[in-house]
């Protein structure tokens, strides 16, 4: 049996980032009884215009560090729930410069899962498939609940130490937490440093995408509204203490990735450079999401990648305003790496 819960007062930690803020839309246009507090540092990947318009009487932006012990002793008091997208996540960045990945993914987690403890509120944690490792191309199996921890880069093994750190203190000191694992997500608000929109806007700039190594590695695609109506379905009916793998039968490798974009844009399926690839990059992700499907009942509803990729493709077309300031200095990062 899953427990039942029904918040109306959570903290969206990281909910100015790509999959938090697409997670606080998905609350406030399906659960009307719940009033959003997003706690952003704004780095780099938060921006306050992925949340801008929402309705002031049911989201409230609050900006600062989940390092914060002060701050979250002031914030977490009278909240119902934590749900903790806030992490540093891009691979690349990782390798460059670990420390705020060890500082915000690992000490971060620690901060908020004492707040947990202190005020006896409930938490969800944000993980990632990374913390799996990878599987080789020919390999039948996926990833799921049971898999072991195999992590291979500075950010998934922060990544895969946090995800330890919750279930410590589920164990220990019987804070109330579940987990969720997603495959990698595609969708609207996606900084331009990722792989889809970075092919999509240098479409848009006129420049020819870039493709890492052989191409072949696989991604499990899923849409970040599938991604939060999941995690929904984790916070509100998922079993204390328990980890649930998000995927929606995603498979496809960068390099078909990349054509279906250059096809769907009008370029020949070949207008790409090849580049040198990321070190210890992992060659296949995978999920299976069996239990969360058959103990939750969900199921994702962006089941047509196409028609997703579509949409993703004229989002980024509509929002030239929102994505070109970081642009510029990303592509720039990317050629002093050779990619």
């Amino acid at each position: 049996m899953s427990d039942t819960f029904e918040p109306t007062n959570i903290i969206v930690t990281g909910g100015c980032g790509f999959i938090g803020s697409n997670f606080v839309h998905h609350v406030v246009n399906n659960h009307p009884g719940t009033h959003v507090t997003v706690l952003d540092k704004l780095t780099y990947a938060g921006n306050p215009e992925n949340i801008a318009g929402l309705p002031e009487d049911r989201v409230e932006l609050v900006v600062g560090d989940v390092c914060d012990e002060a701050l979250l002793d002031r914030l977490v008091p009278g909240h119902d729930a934590i749900v903790h997208f806030a992490a540093e996540s891009h691979n690349d960045n990782s390798i460059a410069d670990p420390e705020p990945f060890v500082r915000t993914n690992v000490y971060g987690t620690y901060r908020l899962l004492e707040a947990c403890r202190k005020f006896d509120v409930r938490c969800h944690h944000v993980s990632t498939d990374e913390v799996y490792g990878d599987l080789a191309l020919d390999d039948p199996a996926r990833f799921t609940e049971e898999t072991p921890y195999r992590p291979s880069s500075p950010y998934s093994s922060t990544k895969a130490s946090s995800d330890m750190l919750v279930r410590a203190w589920h164990r220990t000191y019987g804070v109330r937490a579940t987990i969720s694992n997603c495959s990698n997500n595609y969708g609207p608000y996606q900084h331009v440093e990722k792989f889809i929109p970075r092919q999509v806007t240098n479409v848009l700039c006129g420049t020819r995408p870039k493709l890492y190594g052989d191409g072949r590695n696989v991604r499990d695609w899923i849409h970040t509204e599938d991604h939060s109506s999941a995690v929904w379905a984790v916070l509100t009916r998922g079993r204390v203490g328990e980890t649930y793998l998000i995927g929606a039968d995603g498979e496809r490798s960068n390099i078909d990735v990349l054509r279906a974009i250059l096809t769907a844009m009008g370029r020949p399926e070949d207008a790409f450079d090849w580049v040198r690839d990321r070190p210890g990059h992992d060659r296949r992700y995978a999920i299976d999401p069996t239990k969360l499907r058959t103990e939750l009942g969900w199921r994702p509803r962006h089941t047509d990648f196409a028609e997703g990729l579509a949409a993703t493709i004229e989002w980024y077309r509509e929002n030239e305003a929102w994505w070109r300031p970081a642009k510029e200095a990303t592509e720039a990062k990317y050629a002093a790496q050779g990619q």
